[in-house]
């Protein structure tokens, strides 16, 4: 039958098939987000070898004697003298890194603690108290994170000098419990985490401000507490400078001073090559154990004030 007169025949509408790019079958538009996401997981695989190659080549060297280190065999798994290697090290001198694995231990872990809460006292005192010239002091602090702390040495020994502490263990353990960016922290976790209607209410039942900082406040500055105490922990166990200049007794040294001071021995006395390397191994076992325990604090407390 013929259509009626005044109506116009529509041409049926067929819905368009996307192309497909060079026949694989992949949209063209999602060509870009594909290459990009390669090349992101491919910049990533680098990054992580080259982390992962020095640690590695650390285990193999741990593992091999005098002779191993300094020939081809360094890949043989064949030949391990890590159980002497270990025994060698802490026979060394008459048990000497272990003397200077619990003074970087004390340093450290005891100094990082306390470091972790005067920073993170004065960062909540900056927050949440007024007084006079308080953004002016900040501003100090912001500065004094911008000094190098190789700078700060010979001040802090004539300090020392001054005080007759040089060459003792608070020469070293004094200067480490005062961190300036620390302080910046703690104020911005106290921003992100401890809201002022809280402190309020803490203060309305009758608290005073010592217990609402101790029983309220440092409670949910937890995840806070640990990421500076994570930054302390590490910048103090790698501190190499300061107990250089402030120490001479042997018994004081650090692990960082006392490797050094056996890699300097060891161009005249190979022997201390393969102790060097393995109390390297070592010595990097306390900074991966705190960031596998503690990274769950760690990362929740990165993202402090992000989401509002």
């Amino acid at each position: 039958m013929s259509a009626p007169a005044g109506t116009a025949t529509r041409p049926r509408r067929t819905s368009p098939r996307r192309r497909s790019s060079s026949g694989t079958g992949t949209p063209a538009a999602l060509r870009p987000r594909l290459l990009g996401r390669a090349a992101v997981n491919t910049i990533v695989a680098l990054s992580v070898l080259y982390t992962l190659l020095p640690a590695l080549w650390l285990v193999l060297a741990a593992s091999k004697d005098r002779s191993a280190l300094f020939s081809s065999d360094l890949l043989n798994l064949g030949d391990l003298s890590f159980t002497r290697n270990l025994g060698d090290l802490f026979a060394m001198d008459g048990g000497l890194y272990g003397r200077w694995y619990v003074n970087s231990l004390l340093y450290a872990v005891v100094g990082a603690a306390l470091g972790a809460l005067l920073s993170v006292a004065c960062g909540y005192a900056f927050d949440k108290y007024r007084f006079r010239h308080k953004e002016k002091l900040f501003g100090l602090v912001l500065a004094a994170v911008m000094v190098p702390q190789t700078v700060l040495a010979l001040p802090l020994y004539l300090l020392a000098s001054e005080t007759g502490v040089v060459n003792t263990f608070w020469s070293v353990f004094v200067p480490v419990l005062f961190n300036p960016f620390g302080v910046y922290l703690g104020r911005i976790f106290s921003q992100g985490y401890v809201p002022d209607e809280v402190l309020e209410a803490a203060r309305v039942d009758g608290a005073g401000e010592l217990t609402t900082y101790v029983r309220v406040a440092l409670r949910m500055l937890g995840p806070g507490l640990v990421t500076v105490f994570l930054f302390q922990l590490t910048t103090i166990w790698n501190n190499f400078f300061l107990p250089m200049v402030m120490l001479s007794d042997q018994d004081l040294y650090p692990v960082s001073l006392g490797l050094y001071t056996w890699n300097s021995s060891a161009t005249v006395s190979p022997e201390y090559y393969p102790v060097v390397i393995m109390g390297s191994l070592l010595a990097v076992l306390p900074l991966v154990l705190a960031f596998m325990l503690l990274q769950r604090f760690w990362r929740s407390g990165l993202t402090a004030g992000a989401v509002k």
